[in-house]
Formats: C-alpha cells, sequence, structure tokens
C-alpha cells in the first residue's frame, strides 16, 4: 500500500532546504538567487587584494604550494569571507530573535555582538515592537515557494507616530539591498505560516522594513510592499523555473537546453 505524504511544511536545518507536502521546495532567498549580482565580482576580487596586501609573509609561504595550489587557496578567500559573515549573521539573527521574545541575553564583555545586541534593543524600544511572529516558517502552495520571516510585529514608528502591522528583516550587512524587498513581499504574502502540518493564515501587514543593525546603531528601510511588487516575485519565481530547466541536470549530460556534444560516427 502506497503510503501518503504527510501533509505540511519542514524544514531541514542542516541543508536549510523545505519540503512541501512531502516534496522539495525552493526557498525565497533561492529563487531570489537567480537574479544577477553584478558587484559580487568586484567585492570577490577586493577581498583577495586585500588578503594578499594585509598578508604578506602568508602569501609567500604560499607560494611553497605551487602556481595551482597557491590558485586554489587565493581563490577559496572571498568565499571563506562571506561563509564566516554569515556565521555572525546567524549568530545575531538568533540573539535578535531572542531578544524580541524578552529574552535578556548576557555576553562576554569582548564579545563583538554585544555593539549589535544593544543597537537591536534600542530599534525594539524606539519603535515600541510588539511581536506577532519571529523566525516563522510561510509556505505557499500556489506558487510553490517557502521560507522563514525573521518578525512580524506590531510598531510605532518613531518619526511619525503611525501605529501598524509590519514584516520586519534583520540585516547585519553594509546595506539592505533591492532583494529584501522581494524577500518580504513574499514571506507577507504566503499562504500560511506554520510547520508540520500546524497551518495559520498570515496577519495583514501595512508595510515593510529592512532593520540594519550595526555596532554603532541602526537604520531601518521602508521597502516597497503590496501586490504588484509580489507580482514582480513571481516573475522572478518563473525565471527560477527556466534558468533550472534549462541548466538540467549536472549529473546528466544534456539534459538542459544545451544538448550532450556529437560525436562523429553516431546514428542519426
Amino acid at each position: 500500500m502506497k503510503r501518503e505524504p504527510k501533509r505540511g511544511l519542514t524544514f531541514a536545518a542542516g541543508n536549510h532546504s523545505y519540503r512541501l507536502d512531502g516534496k522539495p521546495v525552493p526557498g525565497v532567498t533561492t529563487i531570489i538567487g537567480v537574479l544577477d549580482k553584478p558587484a559580487i565580482p568586484k567585492w570577490a576580487a577586493e577581498q583577495v587584494a586585500r588578503h594578499v596586501a594585509e598578508n604578506p609573509a602568508a602569501i609567500e609561504a604560499l607560494r611553497s604550494l605551487g602556481v595551482d595550489g597557491m590558485v586554489a587557496a587565493l581563490k577559496s578567500v572571498p568565499w571563506k569571507r562571506r561563509d564566516d559573515a554569515a556565521d555572525r549573521g546567524a549568530t545575531f539573527h538568533d540573539f535578535a530573535d531572542r531578544l524580541v521574545r524578552g529574552e535578556e541575553i548576557v555576553l562576554d564583555a569582548d564579545d563583538p555582538q554585544n555593539a549589535l545586541v544593544d543597537s537591536a534593543l534600542d530599534f525594539i524600544e524606539q519603535w515600541h515592537i510588539e511581536p506577532i511572529l519571529t523566525e516563522t516558517a510561510v509556505g505557499s502552495r500556489t506558487h510553490w515557494y517557502a521560507g522563514t520571516l525573521d518578525l512580524a510585529a506590531h510598531y510605532r514608528r518613531p518619526d511619525t507616530g503611525e501605529v501598524g502591522v509590519g514584516i520586519f528583516d534583520w540585516k547585519s550587512g553594509k546595506r539592505i539591498y533591492t532583494q529584501a524587498c522581494y524577500q518580504l513581499n513574499a514571506y507577507g504574502h504566503a499562504e500560511f505560516y506554520g510547520l508540520g502540518g500546524d497551518e495559520h493564515e498570515l496577519p495583514r501587514f501595512d508595510a515593510a522594513f529592512g532593520v540594519q543593525v550595526r555596532a554603532d546603531g541602526f537604520d531601518v528601510h521602508e521597502v516597497r510592499y503590496g501586490p504588484e511588487v509580489h507580482d514582480e516575485f513571481l516573475c522572478i519565481r518563473r525565471t527560477f523555473d527556466i534558468h533550472k530547466r534549462a541548466e538540467g541536470d549536472w549529473r546528466q549530460p544534456g539534459s538542459g537546453y544545451v544538448g550532450r556534444a556529437i560525436q562523429a560516427g553516431e546514428a542519426a
């Protein structure tokens, strides 16, 4: 007897993947990753150049590896720095989630996260944040995507006094990028939240915000939010599928839009 897949959304933290009703479903950040990021090659080149300039002794030591070994070591520099930044960001996200839920966080005096935690607390207080959902998985069966929103909350803007229900995304990088807009619209217009079949309707959001938290403070950027922007995300969602079909499966040459090389003597 064929076993029916369990209904609901599941998340595997190990490989950061989602399944919906037993089938793989792409995450929002993976979908948005199909967009071109022209700044990345420049950033990667700068990271290698900076590493070479700042570590002359280590660079000399690398020469003993030969050309191939040295190239392999240097080309990994940007991605090592990216992964380190991602680890720091994940740690901060965990702290921010706990702060919003009212937990006290005690860190060593020299922990670099201390300043970020203080800035996050300032944001929570100045914006009068009252959480509705934190670190919550969302999904859409109609458009077939999933993801995890950082924060849905009641807020009061410190500049205007305006109150509302907002969806927020924590960022600890250098700026709020356009991708955050599509990310928040995808989460905010999902059909449900909850894992394992325990599904609920999302609140109606009045606005969406990216919260850039730094050691010296924070900035909040309102991002465009509404059905028209969600429609743009759905265009990206379709582009993701097109790209996946075109590329095919790397384990099966010719499975994408570019066929296998034609060998002389092959039958027509």
